[in-house]
């Protein structure tokens, strides 16, 4: 039965490490400059690609989704089941508001893949297909996210029988829901940029 101190520890070790902007440190190693002052504004790695970088861009989601999977595997092996669940959600808030950019982060969707690959791989496997589906289709990033986010609780309550962690997911999938709203109005408006498109 997991305590009050363990839980703590495991949402403390979450945002911890999903707090850590490394599509804001891997431009600034790379000589990129701010890149809140480039493309949405955005840490995350679909506004590291507009600088043109596909590398760093590449960095920058392995890195954000790998924090997502470490806080998960680690607070897993320290606090069990309930503290892996409450570390994922700790690094998905902490990638939304990290503490160290006066609370204004990224979407966290990559951060969302990698707690999924750490609670139920087979999910995540899934979620990158229908997103590469997606962005091979429409070559738009929020779209392919919007969708493939969708799909994840069903599959994880369903196909899966993970109905705790499926409802973990529904709660992560609104609120990527939520900070995609300026995204989707422009998907409706029909003015949402491209994937790779500079700006």
């Amino acid at each position: 039965m997991p305590t009050s101190l363990s839980i703590l520890g495991a949402l403390a070790l979450g945002y911890l490490l999903g707090s850590i902007p490394f599509g804001l440190i891997l431009t600034r190693l790379a000589g990129l400059g701010d890149l809140r002052a480039i493309g949405s504004g955005n840490i995350g790695a679909t506004n590291v690609l507009r600088t043109g970088r596909k590398d760093i861009a590449a960095a920058t989601l392995v890195a954000d989704c790998l924090k997502g999977t470490v806080a998960v595997l680690v607070a897993g092996a320290l606090f069990g089941s309930d503290g892996a669940m409450v570390a994922g959600l700790g690094a998905f808030v902490g990638h939304i508001f990290p503490v160290w950019l006066k609370f204004k982060g990224g979407k966290a969707v990559a951060t969302y893949i990698g707690v999924l690959l750490g609670l139920a791989w087979p999910a995540a496997l899934i979620f990158v297909v229908v997103w590469l589906a997606m962005a091979f289709a429409f070559r738009i990033s929020s779209l392919s996210a919007l969708t493939a986010s969708l799909i994840t609780p069903p599959v994880l309550i369903f196909l899966l029988g993970e109905p705790r962690v499926g409802g973990l997911f529904v709660v992560l999938t609104a609120i990527v829901w939520w900070r995609h709203a300026d995204n989707i109005k422009r998907l409706i408006a029909g003015t949402e940029s491209r994937i790779g498109a500079q700006s």
